[in-house]
């Protein structure tokens, strides 16, 4: 390896590991599952249906959330992919969402990027939000044949227009995980993560969230 990729391993490792806490914050637990279906259109279109169930303690006051994304992703390179994709996000007891994402992914040897763009159309929200999310991984093999990888990384979350009225902008979260993903078989394969998600907020305590999320993906 070279003395850039030691850097960057180091990097997102502590980014993964560290607390990036303000004066003070609420932490709570969380539960994240994310199962997803993708098929191939052809060599180098696809379609993908995402979900995600987020449990959270009832008592910590946040609730749980659920969503659905229908993804396009079109391959440009070997080793770049854009996408686009509808999500509807239903939040128990609180507004619900609709959100318009864009993507930009790609891969470098170990190294992996995602640029995401969102627009957020939440219920009874005063504007349509604008937020940029940044991604840097890292993916190593940790077997010979490569089906079981280490994995981790590091997203801020860049709110350019807030759905409400005075609401924050700039840099209102950071979400890093770590962990381990395996393919089972070409179509199969599973997941194992601890992810720290938090929210960063102007003159309030910061909220910390930390979960272990398990993803499974199948291909069609």
């Amino acid at each position: 390896m070279t003395m850039r990729i030691c850097a960057a391993i180091t990097l997102l490792s502590t980014l993964a590991l560290t607390p990036h806490t303000a004066s003070a914050a609420d932490e709570a637990a969380e539960y994240w599952f994310n199962p997803s279906v993708s098929l191939d259109l052809d060599e180098d279109t696809g379609v993908e249906l995402e979900t995600a169930q987020r449990f959270r303690r009832e008592a910590d006051g946040r609730p749980d959330t659920y969503f659905a994304r229908l993804w396009l992703n079109q391959a440009l390179a070997s080793n770049v992919t854009l996408g686009a994709a509808l999500e509807r996000r239903i939040n128990d007891g609180a507004a619900h969402e609709t959100r318009l994402i864009q993507q930009l992914s790609t891969r470098h040897g170990i190294l992996r990027t995602r640029l995401r763009l969102e627009q957020r159309f939440v219920e009874s929200a005063d504007s349509t939000g604008l937020r940029l999310r940044p991604r840097l991984g890292l993916a190593l093999p940790v077997t010979e044949d490569q089906r079981l990888q280490f994995k981790t990384d590091a997203e801020l979350f860049l709110t350019l227009r807030s759905t409400s009225d005075g609401g924050d902008t700039g840099i209102t979260g950071l979400r890093t995980q770590i962990g381990f993903g395996y393919e089972i078989n070409p179509r199969l394969s599973v997941s194992a993560a601890y992810l720290r998600q938090q929210d960063i907020r102007d003159r309030r305590p910061d909220t910390v969230g930390h979960a272990p999320v398990i993803g499974v993906e199948f291909s069609l």
